[in-house]
Protein backbone atom coordinates (compact mmCIF):
# COMPACT_ATOMS: atom_id res chain seq x y z
CA UNK A 1 0.00 0.00 0.00
CA UNK A 2 0.85 3.59 -0.17
CA UNK A 3 1.64 6.05 2.25
CA UNK A 4 -1.12 8.56 0.12
CA UNK A 5 -3.71 5.70 0.90
CA UNK A 6 -3.69 6.85 4.29
CA UNK A 7 -4.41 10.47 4.48
CA UNK A 8 -7.11 12.41 5.37
CA UNK A 9 -8.75 15.63 5.58
CA UNK A 10 -8.56 17.37 8.42
CA UNK A 11 -9.75 20.73 9.96
CA UNK A 12 -7.26 22.18 11.84
CA UNK A 13 -10.15 23.24 14.77
CA UNK A 14 -10.67 19.67 15.36
CA UNK A 15 -6.82 19.18 16.52
CA UNK A 16 -7.53 18.86 20.31
CA UNK A 17 -5.49 21.64 22.18
CA UNK A 18 -6.13 20.93 25.73
CA UNK A 19 -7.31 18.14 27.85
CA UNK A 20 -10.85 17.56 28.23
CA UNK A 21 -11.98 17.72 31.99
CA UNK A 22 -13.13 15.11 33.17
CA UNK A 23 -10.86 12.62 31.72
CA UNK A 24 -13.26 10.03 30.98
CA UNK A 25 -16.15 12.61 29.73
CA UNK A 26 -14.14 12.57 26.16
CA UNK A 27 -16.10 11.50 23.76
CA UNK A 28 -15.97 7.48 22.36
CA UNK A 29 -16.56 6.04 18.65
CA UNK A 30 -16.93 2.77 18.87
CA UNK A 31 -16.37 -0.06 16.10
CA UNK A 32 -17.44 -3.13 15.19
CA UNK A 33 -14.42 -4.82 13.60
CA UNK A 34 -16.62 -7.75 12.27
CA UNK A 35 -19.32 -5.83 10.51
CA UNK A 36 -17.69 -2.20 10.56
CA UNK A 37 -20.40 -0.38 12.09
CA UNK A 38 -20.21 2.38 14.16
CA UNK A 39 -21.44 4.31 17.73
CA UNK A 40 -20.84 7.52 19.54
CA UNK A 41 -20.59 7.23 23.42
CA UNK A 42 -18.81 8.53 26.08
CA UNK A 43 -15.26 7.45 27.52
CA UNK A 44 -17.50 6.72 30.77
CA UNK A 45 -19.53 4.02 28.75
CA UNK A 46 -16.88 1.97 27.91
CA UNK A 47 -17.51 -1.15 30.49
CA UNK A 48 -20.37 -1.96 28.52
CA UNK A 49 -18.65 -3.08 25.36
CA UNK A 50 -16.35 -5.49 28.05
CA UNK A 51 -17.12 -8.62 29.07
CA UNK A 52 -16.90 -10.33 32.47
CA UNK A 53 -13.14 -12.36 31.53
CA UNK A 54 -11.88 -10.20 28.79
CA UNK A 55 -8.69 -8.13 30.00
CA UNK A 56 -7.12 -4.92 29.86
CA UNK A 57 -3.41 -4.05 29.04
CA UNK A 58 -2.39 -1.17 29.52
CA UNK A 59 1.15 0.65 29.20
CA UNK A 60 1.93 2.05 32.51
CA UNK A 61 5.26 4.14 31.49
CA UNK A 62 5.60 8.11 32.45
CA UNK A 63 6.47 10.41 30.25
CA UNK A 64 9.54 12.41 31.47
CA UNK A 65 9.85 16.60 31.83
CA UNK A 66 12.50 15.88 29.15
CA UNK A 67 12.23 19.22 26.70
CA UNK A 68 14.84 21.07 28.56
CA UNK A 69 16.84 24.26 27.48
CA UNK A 70 20.26 24.93 27.88
CA UNK A 71 22.76 27.75 27.70
CA UNK A 72 26.68 27.22 25.68
CA UNK A 73 29.07 28.02 28.11
CA UNK A 74 31.25 29.79 25.29
CA UNK A 75 28.43 31.83 23.57
CA UNK A 76 25.31 31.82 25.71
CA UNK A 77 23.32 30.78 23.08
CA UNK A 78 20.22 28.53 23.79
CA UNK A 79 19.75 24.75 22.89
CA UNK A 80 16.86 22.91 23.13
CA UNK A 81 17.38 19.43 24.21
CA UNK A 82 14.68 16.33 24.34
CA UNK A 83 15.38 14.08 26.27
CA UNK A 84 15.22 10.41 24.28
CA UNK A 85 16.96 7.25 25.85
CA UNK A 86 19.23 6.78 28.89
CA UNK A 87 22.23 5.58 27.02
CA UNK A 88 24.53 4.57 30.45
CA UNK A 89 25.34 6.62 33.87
CA UNK A 90 24.03 9.99 32.95
CA UNK A 91 24.41 9.53 29.43
CA UNK A 92 21.49 10.02 27.28
CA UNK A 93 20.41 10.29 23.82
CA UNK A 94 19.14 13.59 22.67
CA UNK A 95 17.38 15.69 20.01
CA UNK A 96 19.48 19.06 19.93
CA UNK A 97 17.99 22.03 18.42
CA UNK A 98 19.81 24.32 16.76
CA UNK A 99 22.13 21.47 16.45
CA UNK A 100 25.35 23.34 14.80
CA UNK A 101 25.25 24.92 18.16
CA UNK A 102 25.45 21.24 19.71
CA UNK A 103 28.71 19.80 18.61
CA UNK A 104 30.91 16.98 20.34
CA UNK A 105 32.87 19.18 23.49
CA UNK A 106 30.52 22.17 23.82
CA UNK A 107 29.34 22.72 27.36
CA UNK A 108 25.75 23.19 28.18
CA UNK A 109 24.48 25.11 31.61
CA UNK A 110 20.76 24.16 32.61
CA UNK A 111 18.31 25.94 35.02
CA UNK A 112 20.91 28.70 36.43
CA UNK A 113 23.93 26.27 36.71
CA UNK A 114 21.49 23.38 39.21
CA UNK A 115 23.34 20.80 36.48
CA UNK A 116 25.73 20.84 33.46
CA UNK A 117 26.22 18.79 30.03
CA UNK A 118 28.99 17.79 27.76
CA UNK A 119 27.74 17.09 24.17
CA UNK A 120 29.90 14.08 23.46
CA UNK A 121 29.41 12.78 20.00
CA UNK A 122 26.84 13.07 16.89
CA UNK A 123 24.99 9.59 16.57
CA UNK A 124 23.77 8.50 13.58
CA UNK A 125 20.69 10.33 12.38
CA UNK A 126 22.03 13.72 13.97
CA UNK A 127 20.83 12.64 17.87
CA UNK A 128 23.85 13.86 20.40
CA UNK A 129 25.01 11.94 22.62
CA UNK A 130 25.25 14.17 25.85
CA UNK A 131 26.48 13.52 29.46
CA UNK A 132 25.26 15.17 32.40
CA UNK A 133 27.33 16.59 35.75
CA UNK A 134 24.98 17.65 38.82
CA UNK A 135 24.84 17.06 42.31
CA UNK A 136 21.63 15.29 43.89
CA UNK A 137 18.90 13.14 42.67
CA UNK A 138 18.98 13.58 38.39
CA UNK A 139 14.94 13.19 38.03
CA UNK A 140 13.82 15.67 41.02
CA UNK A 141 16.57 18.14 39.10
CA UNK A 142 14.93 17.48 36.33
CA UNK A 143 11.30 17.89 37.54
CA UNK A 144 12.19 21.57 38.51
CA UNK A 145 14.19 22.52 35.04
CA UNK A 146 12.15 20.85 32.58
CA UNK A 147 9.20 20.90 30.23
CA UNK A 148 6.38 18.34 29.05
CA UNK A 149 7.67 17.33 25.22
CA UNK A 150 4.25 18.19 24.22
CA UNK A 151 3.86 17.17 20.61
CA UNK A 152 4.66 20.43 18.24
CA UNK A 153 0.71 20.25 16.70
CA UNK A 154 -0.23 21.29 20.63
CA UNK A 155 0.70 24.99 20.76
CA UNK A 156 -1.05 25.84 24.04
CA UNK A 157 0.88 25.87 27.29
CA UNK A 158 0.29 23.09 29.66
CA UNK A 159 -1.29 24.15 32.52
CA UNK A 160 -0.60 20.89 34.85
CA UNK A 161 1.68 18.80 33.77
CA UNK A 162 0.21 15.56 35.23
CA UNK A 163 -2.60 15.94 32.45
CA UNK A 164 -0.06 14.53 30.17
CA UNK A 165 0.24 11.70 32.19
CA UNK A 166 -1.83 8.65 32.78
CA UNK A 167 -3.29 7.86 36.49
CA UNK A 168 -1.68 4.96 36.45
CA UNK A 169 1.71 5.89 35.15
CA UNK A 170 4.95 4.87 37.47
CA UNK A 171 7.52 3.64 34.55
CA UNK A 172 10.10 6.92 34.07
CA UNK A 173 11.12 6.55 30.29
CA UNK A 174 9.03 8.51 27.82
CA UNK A 175 9.60 11.32 25.59
CA UNK A 176 5.59 11.10 24.80
CA UNK A 177 2.41 9.67 26.75
CA UNK A 178 0.55 6.60 25.28
CA UNK A 179 -2.30 8.86 24.97
CA UNK A 180 -4.98 6.28 24.87
CA UNK A 181 -4.66 5.96 28.69
CA UNK A 182 -5.36 9.61 29.02
CA UNK A 183 -8.76 9.20 29.12
CA UNK A 184 -9.02 6.65 32.15
CA UNK A 185 -9.91 7.87 35.65
CA UNK A 186 -9.04 5.89 38.96
CA UNK A 187 -12.67 5.27 39.23
CA UNK A 188 -13.46 4.23 35.73
CA UNK A 189 -10.49 1.50 36.28
CA UNK A 190 -12.44 0.67 40.05
CA UNK A 191 -15.91 0.21 37.81
CA UNK A 192 -14.17 -2.07 35.37
CA UNK A 193 -12.38 -4.54 37.76
CA UNK A 194 -15.48 -5.12 39.63
CA UNK A 195 -17.56 -5.90 36.57
CA UNK A 196 -14.95 -9.12 36.21
CA UNK A 197 -12.75 -7.51 33.84
CA UNK A 198 -8.73 -8.11 34.77
CA UNK A 199 -5.92 -5.12 34.23
CA UNK A 200 -2.84 -6.15 33.98
CA UNK A 201 0.25 -3.58 32.80
CA UNK A 202 3.15 -3.66 30.33
CA UNK A 203 5.73 -1.02 30.03
CA UNK A 204 6.90 0.56 26.57
CA UNK A 205 8.78 3.83 26.99
CA UNK A 206 7.35 5.81 23.55
CA UNK A 207 9.97 7.67 21.44
CA UNK A 208 9.55 10.53 19.59
CA UNK A 209 9.74 8.57 16.65
CA UNK A 210 6.08 8.01 17.45
CA UNK A 211 5.41 11.49 15.55
CA UNK A 212 8.59 10.56 12.74
CA UNK A 213 6.32 11.11 9.46
CA UNK A 214 6.62 8.06 7.13
CA UNK A 215 8.77 9.58 3.89
CA UNK A 216 8.45 6.55 1.73
CA UNK A 217 5.65 6.08 -0.54
CA UNK A 218 5.45 2.48 -0.37
CA UNK A 219 5.00 1.82 3.43
CA UNK A 220 6.58 -1.42 3.18
CA UNK A 221 10.56 1.05 2.70
CA UNK A 222 10.01 2.53 5.89
CA UNK A 223 11.94 2.22 8.81
CA UNK A 224 10.84 2.11 12.65
CA UNK A 225 12.02 3.30 15.38
CA UNK A 226 13.02 1.46 18.50
CA UNK A 227 11.38 1.88 21.70
CA UNK A 228 12.32 -0.40 24.86
CA UNK A 229 9.51 -2.86 26.30
CA UNK A 230 8.66 -5.10 29.13
CA UNK A 231 6.49 -7.93 29.43
CA UNK A 232 6.22 -8.58 33.47
CA UNK A 233 5.57 -12.10 34.43
CA UNK A 234 1.94 -11.56 35.84
CA UNK A 235 0.68 -9.51 32.62
CA UNK A 236 2.06 -12.45 30.52
CA UNK A 237 -0.06 -15.75 33.17
CA UNK A 238 -3.00 -13.07 32.98
CA UNK A 239 -2.86 -13.09 28.94
CA UNK A 240 -2.23 -16.88 29.00
CA UNK A 241 -5.41 -16.94 31.18
CA UNK A 242 -7.41 -14.81 29.86
CA UNK A 243 -6.97 -16.44 26.38
CA UNK A 244 -7.42 -20.43 28.05
CA UNK A 245 -11.00 -19.05 29.52
CA UNK A 246 -12.60 -17.57 25.62
CA UNK A 247 -12.05 -14.21 27.23
CA UNK A 248 -11.09 -11.28 24.78
CA UNK A 249 -7.23 -9.48 25.40
CA UNK A 250 -7.83 -5.57 24.74
CA UNK A 251 -4.62 -3.40 23.99
CA UNK A 252 -5.84 0.12 25.25
CA UNK A 253 -2.98 2.17 23.20
CA UNK A 254 -0.91 1.27 19.60
CA UNK A 255 2.02 1.21 22.85
CA UNK A 256 0.43 -1.74 24.56
CA UNK A 257 -0.40 -3.18 21.16
CA UNK A 258 3.14 -3.25 20.04
CA UNK A 259 4.30 -4.51 23.25
CA UNK A 260 1.77 -7.05 23.55
CA UNK A 261 2.90 -8.43 19.30
CA UNK A 262 5.97 -7.64 19.85
CA UNK A 263 6.10 -10.05 23.16
CA UNK A 264 4.08 -12.85 21.51
CA UNK A 265 5.56 -16.04 20.42
CA UNK A 266 5.57 -15.83 16.65
CA UNK A 267 4.31 -19.87 17.35
CA UNK A 268 1.69 -19.24 18.98
CA UNK A 269 2.79 -20.85 21.80
CA UNK A 270 1.81 -19.18 25.41
CA UNK A 271 3.15 -16.00 26.66
CA UNK A 272 6.09 -15.60 28.31
CA UNK A 273 8.30 -12.62 30.32
CA UNK A 274 10.78 -10.94 28.24
CA UNK A 275 11.62 -7.26 27.37
CA UNK A 276 14.10 -6.08 24.72
CA UNK A 277 13.62 -3.41 21.94
CA UNK A 278 11.27 -3.32 19.24
CA UNK A 279 10.85 -1.79 16.03
CA UNK A 280 7.32 -3.66 15.30
CA UNK A 281 6.07 -1.80 12.25
CA UNK A 282 2.47 -2.95 12.02
CA UNK A 283 0.22 -2.32 8.95
CA UNK A 284 -2.48 -4.21 6.71
CA UNK A 285 -1.25 -7.49 5.87
CA UNK A 286 -0.31 -8.07 9.24
CA UNK A 287 -1.39 -11.12 11.10
CA UNK A 288 -2.43 -10.32 14.68
CA UNK A 289 -1.30 -12.99 17.60
CA UNK A 290 -2.42 -12.15 20.46
CA UNK A 291 -4.54 -8.47 20.55
CA UNK A 292 -8.13 -9.13 20.38
CA UNK A 293 -9.80 -5.43 21.00
CA UNK A 294 -8.43 -1.85 20.96
CA UNK A 295 -8.82 1.58 22.91
CA UNK A 296 -7.26 4.39 20.58
CA UNK A 297 -6.97 8.15 19.89
CA UNK A 298 -7.71 9.18 16.80
CA UNK A 299 -4.29 9.73 14.80
CA UNK A 300 -1.99 11.88 12.11
CA UNK A 301 -2.91 11.20 8.46
CA UNK A 302 -0.68 9.21 6.65
CA UNK A 303 1.00 7.69 10.42
CA UNK A 304 2.13 4.82 10.95
CA UNK A 305 -0.03 4.49 13.82
CA UNK A 306 -3.23 4.88 11.32
CA UNK A 307 -2.02 2.13 9.75
CA UNK A 308 -1.82 -0.46 12.44
CA UNK A 309 -5.39 0.47 13.12
CA UNK A 310 -6.08 -0.33 9.71
CA UNK A 311 -3.84 -3.42 9.94
CA UNK A 312 -6.29 -4.70 12.96
CA UNK A 313 -9.87 -2.97 11.84
CA UNK A 314 -10.04 -3.50 8.15
CA UNK A 315 -8.55 0.04 6.15
CA UNK A 316 -12.24 0.58 4.71
CA UNK A 317 -13.50 0.73 8.20
CA UNK A 318 -11.05 2.82 9.44
CA UNK A 319 -11.12 5.27 7.08
CA UNK A 320 -14.67 5.38 6.89
CA UNK A 321 -15.12 5.52 11.03
CA UNK A 322 -12.21 9.02 10.33
CA UNK A 323 -14.29 10.32 7.91
CA UNK A 324 -17.36 10.03 10.23
CA UNK A 325 -15.26 11.34 13.15
CA UNK A 326 -14.30 14.37 11.00
CA UNK A 327 -17.93 15.15 10.20
CA UNK A 328 -19.19 14.25 13.79
CA UNK A 329 -16.34 17.00 15.07
CA UNK A 330 -14.71 14.77 17.55
CA UNK A 331 -11.15 15.82 18.96
CA UNK A 332 -8.10 14.49 17.67
CA UNK A 333 -4.71 13.47 18.31
CA UNK A 334 -3.04 13.21 22.06
CA UNK A 335 -5.65 15.60 23.83
CA UNK A 336 -8.49 13.85 21.53
CA UNK A 337 -11.50 11.88 21.72
CA UNK A 338 -10.69 7.83 21.74
CA UNK A 339 -12.05 4.90 19.51
CA UNK A 340 -12.40 1.15 20.60
CA UNK A 341 -12.57 -1.43 18.26
CA UNK A 342 -13.77 -4.71 18.87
Amino acid sequence: MKKSDFYYDLPEELIAQTPIEPRDHSRLLYLDKSTGKTGHYHFYDLPRFLRPGDCLILNDTRVLPARIFGVKETTGAVVEFVLLRQRGKDEWEALAGPGKKARPGSRFSFGDGLMTAEVLEVLEGGNRLIRFIYEGVFYDLLDRIGQMPLPPYITEKLQDKERYQTVYSRELGSAAAPTAGLHFTPQLLEDIQAQGIAIGYVTLHVGLGTFRPVKEEKIENHKMHTEQYYMPAETADLINRTKAAGGRVICVGTTSCRTVESAAPADGGPMEACSGDTDIFIYPGYTFKCMDGLITNFHLPESTLIMLVSAFAGYDAVMAAYKEAVEEKYRFFSFGDAMLIV
